[in-house]
């Protein structure tokens, strides 16, 4: 079997080795993917970031997993039409912000999974189901704030459940 990526894209305002994606990485590991988490800092151009993961992404081999939180959400629903994408995992996507619907991206045809707290005082989780009602996306709706960091072991969870999904016929 060849070796397989995830790559994670955080949000403005994050880093690339937060507690969430710490967290989110070793239950990627489990399950044999090899990991890599883009540094955005500095980088406040949502152009520039696209650019940035479409150079790391372009470096892997096979199919990726692309999982963002926030603008880096929306940074990977980009990149993913551009780079073989296995499947999208999406905190709190920043998606029909506005002055920026019509930069929101179609997703590319692979199974994508959203998960939104309903306390985002950020990005409204209308945003993430209008998204997914839109593009029939799995949607996980939780008692929670935009950063999600209050519920990282249910978010863990459910991306062991996608992983579970989506490699099954890696």
């Amino acid at each position: 079997m060849s070796q397989q990526y995830i790559v994670f894209s955080h949000g403005q305002d994050g880093e690339p080795w937060g507690t969430k994606i710490v967290a989110m990485a070793e239950v990627a590991k489990k399950h044999g993917l090899t990991v890599e988490s883009v540094d955005y800092r500095g980088m406040a151009d949502p152009a520039v970031r696209v650019a940035r993961l479409l150079e790391v992404c372009k470096k892997l081999p096979g199919e990726l997993l692309l999982v963002g939180s926030s603008l880096g959400a929306h940074v990977c629903t980009t990149v993913s039409t551009q780079v073989l994408t296995r499947g999208l995992f999406l905190l709190a996507p920043a998606f029909f912000m506005p002055g920026y619907e019509k930069y929101t991206p179609a997703p590319p045809a692979c199974p994508v999974d959203i998960v939104h707290g309903w306390n985002d005082d950020i990005v409204p989780v209308e945003n993430s189901i209008r998204y997914a009602r839109q593009y029939k996306s799995a949607l996980h709706i939780l008692d929670s704030d935009h950063r999600l960091s209050a519920n990282v072991a249910d978010v863990c969870a459910l991306l062991d459940n996608f992983l579970r999904r989506v490699l099954v016929n890696a």
